[in-house]
């Protein structure tokens, strides 16, 4: 059975047992505690705590879900997935566990004809919780159960929660046996590779506290209702029901393997370390393209640095399989055809997926070239001082600063002979990640409670005014402080109030919210921010000037009209951007996110490479042509269907509901979904200055600028610097660029004949430094400090003359510079010194803790930095103790 059908047996089932279909939501959730959704609970949570009201008793969906916790065990085994879709049914108070487990039961053991999934009865087994002797007996009654195929186990195993405090209960869940070929006897407690778990049932009923692991927590008491919240895994049924041995050989996740087949000319199932690296590429594929879907780009921390990661194992993986050429197109091509029947939305963006995992594909190639010649420099270091093992330290900084995997560090070191601390490196690797755990740790709170909330929640929403007025009569429905609703709020004091209409936008959308006022008879109150709760209740933030504000007072809710136009003009120029960046760079400059202010915009963007000069300059042309056409701005409600076929924008990884409003300005110039506030005519957004074009992740660019008066006086203050340089220059403004570039040249001229000056001054030095050789043995020494504010370049070319000065003799030259508190030096010796067995790389490793440095390099020449000038003279003392006993073995 193919996993769409699976899929769509599963939602048919519980559609027909009367469960509301909820589309999976965004991997990409507004949750401080979850970088992606992890289970298909996750969107239900607020109605778990009954923090608010579910528009349904019964719910089924199927989840995209990421985990990322096991991503080095990825591939290792096959039992680890990042990506994988969560089936499940959901219950808020109605149904509990005779019914859940008899839904379950009666569509894994149907017939196919029937509509089940035809599984044997007599090979599924049952957990349950150590003293849930009601759930036993259920599945006794209901599945006909016997005793020893429903074990019971401890917290660890049988009592979910999300690993953080929230909803949680006891659990019950069902195993598959495989069969003798695939383990040993004795259920699940016995083996999990041949019984295999195929879908958890919690009976949802308690609030979990703070804890540190699955069975050390507090249960603080009942959740408001019992519920049922399950998750079936669709990939375990799919690698069951297609009789394969694993979840990478199911339809959706093998054909990735086959296309890495055919680029590295491997074959899968020959060898245990390519195998691995084969389901590292299918599952990060997958996994990739799904999260680039829902708006993760690249980048060096957060989310994007997970989908960074995923995407260089993945090219990382293949170029270990042998494929050298860029495969990355070719990977995320097959996971669109394989998985668009289930996510046809793929298919839609996919010129914008494929562009995000090229590009970054490309950057980490290019990553690889450099961190290869860092290699080569660290391998020429080693064998140059004789060693034969790269250290866990250099390994560790070619990984975490420069991204060169340790794998091929491994790799490349065998290749030149040498062997490469890993204990080291893992230890390093060990330390930087317990403190990036510490540090999430420390970010990681409970849900936040909003009881205090759920009463509006389920009230309905704020009725907005602000479209068509800044002023509103409007009654207090509740005064909330320090999380407690009060009854009144005197002057002086901050508060939230929850209103039942305002003109006050609340912040959303990337558009500040707006600030104002709430006044009364006596009764002065500043808004100073509005925030959404639940999307749906207007939170206002204020503070009470004069008199006293009272629940159930009527008041009036003002705008700050000056803030609002701003803002208007803000967010509709952004707009404005948008449509030109698409027009000039294509459709795969898509919005990536946006903040817009009174007078300012700022704008990211999904594009591969920096924006020329030219560019920038058709972009600003194009908005200001726009504004300057006093475009109609025209809104409208319609539903996201026909918004999307008229070719309406939407922000990628947004859930919108079935009714959306769009804002067209111009006609065909832009069409966005949008929920701000905007101008009625593009000539009131007012000139489009743009400051500049920057990066903020791979993949991703940021446009800032200025619009309105704001454009006026940073044009203004533009003008007035102009005209003091060309005032200075003596010069018209338009002739400003040539003369300045004028002025440069000569002034690079100068430099050159001032560097010139100063290697001559250098050099002629040199022979007083051979006047200062020591006699060591046969051999002459010169070690000396340099000239002061010589640095590494000057020092190398000097130390060169030096040496050339003494021909065919044996002969050291070691020179130590001091500039800004570091200390460069360079060592070198001549053809004859190294004959005696003096080697320059050598030497570095005898004086460098002197002056706290470290350096390498060949046996004529090594050079390298410190940072203690005061240990110069010990440096130097034991370069010619080492000499010394160079040349008495000698």
């Amino acid at each position: 059975m193919q996993t769409h059908e699976i899929r769509r047996r599963f939602l048919d089932h519980f559609e027909k047992l009367g469960h509301t279909p909820v589309p999976s939501a965004s991997l990409v959730l507004d949750d401080p505690n979850l970088l992606f959704i992890n289970a298909g609970m996750v969107q239900f949570v607020p109605y778990f705590l009954g923090q608010r009201t579910p528009p349904f008793a019964r719910a089924v969906s199927v989840q995209k879900c990421v985990r990322t916790g096991d991503i080095e065990n990825v591939g290792v085994t096959t039992r680890h997935n990042t990506f994988f879709q969560m089936a499940g049914n959901f219950s808020f108070g109605d149904y509990f566990k005779r019914e859940v487990i008899g839904f379950a039961w009666t569509l894994l053991t149907s017939s196919v004809e029937e509509g089940g999934y035809g599984f044997d009865p007599e090979r599924i087994w049952a957990t349950a919780y150590l003293d849930d002797d009601e759930a036993i007996q259920i599945w006794k009654d209901v599945a006909g159960l016997p005793d020893e195929r429903i074990q019971r186990r401890g917290m660890a195993d049988n009592y979910w929660s999300m690993g953080i405090p929230g909803p949680c209960g006891p659990c019950s869940e069902i195993y598959y046996d495989r069969g003798p070929e695939f383990g040993k006897e004795g259920g699940p407690e016995a083996d999990e590779d041949r019984y295999i778990e195929i879908w958890n049932l919690v009976f949802m009923q308690n609030e979990r506290g703070q804890g540190t692991s699955k069975d050390d927590f507090e249960i603080l008491g009942p959740l408001p209702r019992k519920n049922i919240d399950t998750g079936m895994g669709v990939e375990r049924v799919a690698f069951l029901l297609q009789d394969v041995d694993n979840v990478y050989e199911t339809d959706l996740v093998r054909p990735v393997i086959t296309e890495a087949e055919a680029l590295s000319g491997r074959r899968y199932g020959e060898n245990h370390d390519a195998d691995v690296r084969f389901r590292v590429i299918a599952d990060h594929a997958r996994t990739a393209v799904m999260l680039i879907a829902d708006g993760v780009t690249p980048g060096n921390d957060g989310r994007g640095y997970v989908l960074r990661r995923l995407l260089r194992r993945i090219v990382r993986s293949a170029r270990l399989l042998g494929a050298e050429d860029p495969s990355m197109a070719r990977f995320v091509t097959v996971v669109r055809d394989t998985m668009a029947e289930s996510y046809p939305e793929l298919v839609e963006d996919f010129a914008r997926i494929e562009s995000v995992a090229v590009g970054e594909e490309k950057a980490f190639l290019a990553t690889l070239t450099s961190g290869s010649r860092l290699f080569d420099n660290a391998a020429q270091a080693v064998t140059a001082s004789g060693g034969t093992r790269i250290s866990g330290d250099e390994a560790f900084v070619l990984h975490d600063t420069y991204g060169f995997p340790i794998d091929l560090t491994l790799e490349m070191a065998a290749e030149a002979g040498l062997q490469v601390d890993e204990a080291g490196f893992r230890t390093l690797m060990a330390e930087q990640r317990n403190r990036a755990k510490a540090d999430a740790q420390s970010r990681k709170h409970a849900h936040t409670d909003l009881t205090v909330y759920r009463e509006f929640v389920d009230r309905g929403p704020t009725e907005f005014t602000g479209f068509d007025e800044l002023d509103s009569e409007a009654t207090v429905l509740a005064i909330i402080a320090g999380g407690v609703r009060v009854p009144t709020a005197a002057a002086g004091e901050k508060v939230e109030v929850i209103l039942d209409r305002s003109p006050l936008y609340a912040e959303s959308g990337g558009q500040l919210a707006d600030i104002g006022t709430l006044t009364g008879a006596g009764l002065t109150v500043t808004v100073g921010d509005v925030q959404k709760i639940a999307k749906t209740v207007w939170v206002h933030k204020v503070t009470v000037d004069e008199g006293q504000l009272t629940e159930g007072d009527v008041v009036t809710a003002h705008v700050d009209q000056q803030w609002r136009r701003g803002a208007t003009q803000g967010h509709s120029g952004t707009h404005m951007v948008h449509a030109a960046l698409r027009q000039i760079l294509g459709p795969n400059a898509v919005q990536a996110g946006s903040l817009n202010k009174p007078g300012y915009l700022r704008f990211d963007f999904t594009y591969q490479g920096s924006l020329s000069e030219s560019q920038r300059e058709d972009i600003e042309a194009v908005t200001n042509d726009a504004v300057a056409s006093d475009f109609a701005v025209n809104t409208f409600v319609t539903d996201l269907d026909d918004a999307k076929a008229m070719g309406a924008m939407a922000l990628f990884g947004e859930n919108y509901g079935d009714e959306v409003r769009v804002v067209e300005i111009g006609g065909p110039f832009s069409m966005e979904l949008c929920g701000g506030t905007h101008v009625q005519h593009s000539s009131q957004i007012g000139p489009v200055t743009i400051l500049g074009e920057s990066s903020v992740g791979s993949g991703v660019r940021r446009v800032e600028a200025f619009v309105g008066l704001d454009s006026y006086k940073y044009l203004a203050k533009e003008r007035a610097l102009l005209a003091g340089v060309a005032s200075s220059l003596k010069v018209p403004t338009d002739e400003v660029p040539a003369r300045i570039e004028n002025l440069v040249e000569r002034l690079r001229v100068a430099e050159k004949e001032l560097e010139a000056t100063r290697a001559a001054a250098v050099l002629s030095s040199a022979g007083s430094y051979v006047d200062t050789a020591r006699r060591v043995g046969s051999l002459l020494v010169v070690a000396e400090p340099a000239p002061a504010g010589v640095g590494a370049a000057d020092l190398r070319t000097l130390v060169g003359d030096v040496r050339g000065r003494f021909g065919t003799q044996p002969a050291v030259v070691a020179l130590f510079g001091d500039v800004d508190g570091k200390v460069p030096f360079v060592v070198s010796t001549t053809k004859a010194a190294q004959e005696l067995g003096v080697k320059a790389g050598e030497l570095v490793g005898a004086f460098g803790p002197s002056i706290g440095g470290r350096g390498g390099g060949k046996a004529d020449t090594a050079q390298g930095a410190g940072s203690d000038a005061a240990g110069i003279p010990v440096a130097i003392e034991a370069l010619l103790g080492r000499v010394t006993e160079i040349a008495g073995n000698s």
